[in-house]
């Protein structure tokens, strides 16, 4: 028994469409799907720079103290008479206040403070180099910037 050109056509002619249909809905879940994560990275991006931004304020805080102190410490310490007749040393140790406050100062930048204190701006730069490849950047606050696609 021979089946007929015409079913044979009609056959092929819905296996097409019904080929097509399955294709156009694969694509349009890899575009949800690509949707899905852009929205899910930028909702942990901006919650990672949002976390980090009360501690960089402390931080900005407290580096601002130990600057304001090692400032008014020196300005006591070089509006002193006796810092160009004794030593050194011996005017660090008349003037405490200064000597701490710049030890401390020091102490602070060798922990690695003024990376603290730049570190959600540092996140940001670095997700922004990281994007340029996909055409995308982001703000200070982590959100997600789509570029237009080179012609």
């Amino acid at each position: 028994m021979l089946i007929p050109s015409t079913v044979v056509h009609v056959f092929w002619v819905k296996l097409k469409e019904f080929a097509d249909i399955i294709l156009f809905f694969s694509i349009m879940s890899l575009e949800q799907t690509a949707c899905e994560d852009l929205k899910a990275f930028e909702r942990r991006l901006t919650e990672v720079i949002a976390h980090l931004k009360p501690a960089t304020v402390r931080w900005r805080l407290l580096l601002l103290i130990a600057s304001s102190a090692t400032c008014w410490g020196a300005w006591l310490w070089l509006a002193d008479p006796l810092t160009t007749q004794l030593p050194f040393l011996h005017s660090l140790l008349n003037h405490y206040f200064f000597t701490i406050a710049t030890l401390f100062l020091v102490l602070l930048f060798m922990s690695g403070v003024h990376r603290k204190v730049m570190a959600p701006s540092i996140i940001a730069s670095r997700t922004r180099a990281a994007l340029r490849d996909f055409n995308m950047s982001c703000d200070d606050t982590g959100k997600l910037i789509l570029k237009p696609r080179p012609a």
